[in-house]
């Protein structure tokens, strides 16, 4: 044995440490490496989940987005069908006014003018009636005084006889 050099130990310790490598291997390095496999598949399939929740929310948000607009758009038009439907019945609530108020003031004035006609019509009999009376004070100046005088005496002959 050159240099105190035993084959038989070298052999020995180099198949020991093929068994603890070996086992080592299957009962460490195996079980690790299958742990962080998984852990890294469930951290891809996590994200991939994600990103496809992100894609899915966009989508959504376009869609919703488009919709939104389009409802928009329907309610600026029945905005403009209601404003100018508003428009036009307000412009035949007007023309009617008008319209009535036209009539109003038409009979207004047929009313008025025959409230005319009567007015001068009994304006014409007074006049005629203060005219007769001028005309009998004129011709009878004291027709008046005699049927006064005579209103008295009739009252102071009642009362005589009372």
């Amino acid at each position: 044995m050159p240099l105190n050099i035993d084959w038989q130990q070298i052999l020995l310790h180099l198949f020991n440490f093929a068994l603890l490598f070996t086992i080592l291997y299957v009962l460490l390095y195996k079980p690790v490496k299958k742990f962080m496999d998984q852990r890294s598949n469930y951290y891809k399939e996590l994200d991939e989940k994600a990103k496809k929740s992100v894609e899915d929310g966009a989508a959504a948000q376009a869609q919703y987005q488009q919709q939104l607009d389009t409802a928009k758009d329907e309610i600026d038009a029945m905005r403009a069908k209601a404003s100018k439907e508003a428009s036009q019945l307000s412009e035949t609530i007007i023309a009617e006014a008008k319209e009535e108020a036209s009539h109003i003031i038409a009979d207004a004035k047929t009313e008025a003018n025959r409230e005319r006609k009567r007015i001068l019509a009994g304006a014409g009999e007074e006049i005629s009636q203060i005219v007769t009376d001028a005309a009998a004070k004129l011709v009878f100046p004291d027709a008046d005084s005699a049927y006064e005088d005579f209103l008295t005496a009739v009252e102071g002959s009642e009362q005589d006889e009372r």
